[in-house]
């Protein structure tokens, strides 16, 4: 709230500044303090904390107390060096890139699972040729789920342990499902190369990107994981992933209905020069 002093200048109605708070601060501190040291520091601290809760009640009770802080109203001008849009010259054959066609929310979900069913067979693969059995790929998923499991040997890896099935199974599963999605709105901003994208691109950057934080997720896994064969099981969920993607219809997109109709029509029409001819016969 704003109001005039007696200079007659511009003035904010603020609270009155006191030094209760600091004294009552000072007298607690010597109350905790005269616990471990002497009674007299304690009591010192307890008439401190009385005259200073009284003295702060005094100026908050009835009424309390304010004053007059001047405030001198000056003209505030806002400058800022940052653009808040760039524009970027366009040459008279500029085109523009518009995303016309995309999959479906479901066909990323059969792409994940379709990709997750796949990789199962080198990872299956490498557990029999290393460990001559079928589950220690499938433990080790799980392993890191279970701090229990953390220290366990590699012949309890290789037995069949149900609550590591569903662990797994779980893991295995949402991975597989949040990838495939990924793969659905992926794709379609690399029309020219999917399967290379999907089968060998995207499986080698987030394998990078799992290298550099598997220690801090799963430390047993990093200590015994192979990464050939996790490579190659990245590569298989990908190629058959983004098979399974491109082989679904894609859906026309909003900026598809904004486009002109004779290029919604498939008409290879020069708009521009059209445009112009109007323009100059008007």
């Amino acid at each position: 709230m704003e109001h005039e002093n007696e200079t007659g200048h511009a003035g904010v109605h603020m609270p009155l500044p006191t030094v209760w708070p600091v004294v009552l601060a000072l007298g607690l501190t010597l109350i905790i303090a005269g616990m471990v040291t002497h009674v007299a520091v304690a009591v010192l601290g307890l008439m401190l904390s009385l005259v200073s809760a009284v003295g702060w009640f005094r100026n908050v009770l009835p009424h309390e107390a304010h004053e007059i802080v001047e405030a001198p109203i000056e003209p505030l001008e806002l400058v800022s060096v940052r653009t808040s849009i760039d524009r970027i010259p366009v040459e008279p054959m500029h085109r523009k890139v518009i995303p016309v066609e995309t999959f479906r929310f479901s066909t990323g979900l059969m792409g994940g699972i379709a990709g997750g069913i796949a990789m199962i067979a080198p990872a299956t693969l490498f557990s029999l040729i290393k460990y001559h059995s079928l589950w220690y790929a499938m433990n080790l998923l799980a392993a890191g789920g279970f701090v229990s499991w953390a220290g366990e040997s590699n012949q309890f890896l290789a037995q069949f342990h149900l609550q590591g099935f569903l662990a797994a199974l779980a893991i295995h599963a949402v991975t597989s499902i949040l990838v495939g999605s990924l793969y659905g709105a992926m794709l379609p901003m690399f029309p020219r190369w999917p399967i290379l994208t999907a089968g060998f691109l995207a499986p080698l950057l987030w394998t990078g990107l799992l290298a550099s934080v598997l220690n801090v997720v799963s430390p047993i896994l990093n200590e015994r994981i192979d990464w050939f064969w996790f490579v190659g099981s990245q590569i298989t969920f990908g190629l058959v992933a983004g098979f399974v993607v491109n082989l679904q219809a894609k859906v026309r997109t909003p900026q598809f209905q904004a486009l002109p109709f004779a290029l919604r029509a498939g008409f290879h029409a020069n708009l521009r020069h059209d445009d112009e001819e109007k323009d100059g016969q008007a």
